[in-house]
């Protein structure tokens, strides 16, 4: 699948898991999307494994128009992120236009606190299952689970699903 003249937002904060932020980050390149990296504010970030991240932009100077998709990790970076107004009001006006919203992992806190996840199908990390339970989401245990824009995962080893499932929705998406 091409994804040339698609914008993908890769969401990094410390603590970000690194295979979940990576692989997405060249996966989509790889596919001819362009792909940004949003933090919340800080020059640089570290994973749970001490790699370095850059982000190319900050949440507060990018909008849901700049962007086809959000990706959000896991690790624990998505509980530093969901502290960010600007990165919470990205993921949320993100999905509130339609666009491609997906999360791995514990990503989906960063779901809970923008509110997306009423009577949706969901599925994250088994030790966040409650959080998004009682936001609302109708939590099911697979690699990966799509609900209309809202695509979602639990664990690095489902990363290929993960991916080909954003990539087949981008591929549906208008640009």
């Amino acid at each position: 699948m091409e994804l040339k003249g698609k914008h993908v937002a890769v969401l990094a904060e410390d603590l970000y898991e690194d295979l979940e932020l990576w692989y997405p980050v060249h996966r989509f390149r790889e596919a001819g999307a362009k792909v940004t990296v949003v933090g919340g504010g800080a020059s640089g970030y570290t994973s749970k494994h001490g790699y370095p991240v850059t982000p190319d932009a900050t949440a507060e100077k990018v909008t849901a128009a700049d962007f086809d998709a959000v990706i959000i990790p896991g690790g624990y970076a998505p509980d530093r992120m969901r502290r960010h107004k600007a990165m919470v009001d990205l993921v949320r006006n993100m999905f509130a236009k339609g666009k491609v919203v997906a999360a791995i992992c514990h990503g989906g806190w960063m779901l809970v606190s923008a509110d997306v996840l009423r009577g949706r199908k969901a599925t994250c990390f088994s030790a966040i299952k409650d959080d998004l339970v009682n936001a609302g989401a109708r939590y099911e245990d697979r690699e990966v689970v799509r609900d209309g824009n809202l695509v979602t995962s639990r664990k690095p080893e489902d990363l290929p699903a993960f991916c080909r499932t954003i990539l087949q929705a981008l591929s549906e998406a208008k640009s």
